[in-house]
């Protein structure tokens, strides 16, 4: 199988701005060098009051392009702005002052950042971070929009504690949106822009009373996954969750519930909405007749008998409402005889694929980082996928695309 990925070795030049969380940016160095990923920095001279360069330079491996470099003659014909643009496969500046996002909205290239983004025709991704009421500013915010209207991606502070003393927007976002932010920007395939998605992760939990219930050790991982992958394809995804302990991915609306009943009424409330449903959740089948309102006490009692009903089948229900265009793939998480089962599931519940999953493989299923599963249509077996959790969803919507949809 081809393992190549998009997500793999790229060039990002990082501009590092005049704001007092420069000091995060060597965490966002840290993670794309663990990505193997060349990493070059450009600082401003504000930057430097802040940070030492030596710190980048130790962390990424490489020089920190520094102002005095912008037009020094000491490497010749090999103009750092122009070398830096040539380079870059995403150019990101973060912190971005106030002072540079408006050199950035009005083409000013008079300092080595704003003149390499002004040469560059990749991504660019700009995170803005300041006191409240200069985010807030009538000025900012125009170069907020005029910085958009030129194409450039620009992602909102946090609110929170400033190092000013102020409460409110002005925060350098966290490092997991930063690199999600910049790994959407830099995605090569929009495939999915314009589509509505609607994947189910992680669990249901089946009450039998205030503090037991039935269940099943679903982490919600590959769920997560496959929704990350069509955000950053350029999908509008909803996500309805389970009971789950891993954080909610960023950039998707997420419904969370409980039950399986729960999960059934959210889905076919929004299932008419979309162009393709990921039942990647595990749903549990049975559900107790008469849930307990008190605790269950165990005294006294050798044995307890507790009477199970089925649960609505979520896949079949969709199955019998697919509206004309619509995209159903289903999961299916078998021990024994994956595909045989998988191909009765397929045709019984009108899906147009199912992801077997089979929970017995070695580093696959539940609450594992990677999987192992094989892609069933009609047609018979499409692929079969190993790796990560997040190289198992990328790869699934490559099939998705080049089986399914018109854009190649």
């Amino acid at each position: 199988m081809n393992t190549s990925t998009w997500k793999g070795k790229k060039t990002l030049v990082l501009g590092i701005t005049g704001a007092i969380a420069a000091y995060k940016t060597a965490d966002i160095i840290r993670e794309f060098v663990k990505r193997e990923w060349k990493v070059n920095v450009m600082m401003t001279e504000g930057a430097e009051r802040f940070v030492a360069p030596l710190t980048f330079s130790v962390i990424s491996g490489n020089k920190v392009f520094l102002e005095k470099d912008f037009l020094s003659d000491e490497r010749g014909w090999k103009i750092p702005h122009i070398s830096l643009s040539d380079i870059a496969d995403v150019i990101v500046i973060a912190p971005c002052s106030a002072s540079t996002l408006h050199k950035l909205a009005h083409g000013d290239g008079s300092t080595l950042v704003s003149a390499t983004v002004l040469a560059s025709k990749c991504p660019v991704v700009i995170f803005p971070s300041m006191n409240s009421n200069m985010w807030e500013n009538k000025a900012t915010q125009r170069n907020v929009q005029l910085c958009r209207d030129l194409g450039y991606i620009v992602v909102e502070p946090e609110k929170g504690k400033l190092a000013c003393g102020y409460e409110g927007k002005g925060r350098l976002p966290s490092l997991n949106i930063v690199v999600d932010e910049i790994l959407r920007a830099v995605c090569p395939v929009k495939d999915l822009l314009g589509k509505k998605v609607l994947v189910t992760a992680g669990p249901t939990y089946e009450y039998i009373d205030p503090v037991r219930y039935i269940g099943n050790p679903s982490s919600g991982k590959m769920g997560f996954a496959i929704a990350k992958e069509a955000w950053y394809r350029g999908a509008d995804v909803t996500v309805v969750s389970g009971p789950v302990s891993e954080p909610y991915p960023y950039g998707v609306n997420v419904v969370p519930i409980i039950s399986a009943e729960e999960m059934y009424e959210v889905v076919m409330n929004n299932a008419k909405n979309v162009d393709i449903i990921v039942k990647a959740a595990a749903v549990g089948d049975y559900r107790v007749k008469e849930k307990q309102h008190q605790k269950m006490k165990r005294e006294g009692k050798d044995k307890l008998t507790i009477e199970l009903i089925s649960n609505k089948d979520i896949a079949a229900e969709l199955g019998k409402r697919k509206k004309s265009g619509q995209l159903i793939i289903g999961f299916a998480a078998e021990t024994n005889e994956p595909v045989e089962n998988a191909k009765k599931k397929l045709q019984n519940k009108n899906l147009d694929m199912i992801v077997i999953n089979d929970v017995t493989a070695p580093n696959a299923g539940f609450r594992s980082d990677s999987n192992t599963v094989t892609l069933l249509s009609k047609e018979g077996v499409l692929s079969e996928i190993s790796g990560s959790k997040d190289i198992v969803a990328e790869k699934i919507w490559d099939v998705i695309r080049d089986k399914f949809l018109s854009v190649k």
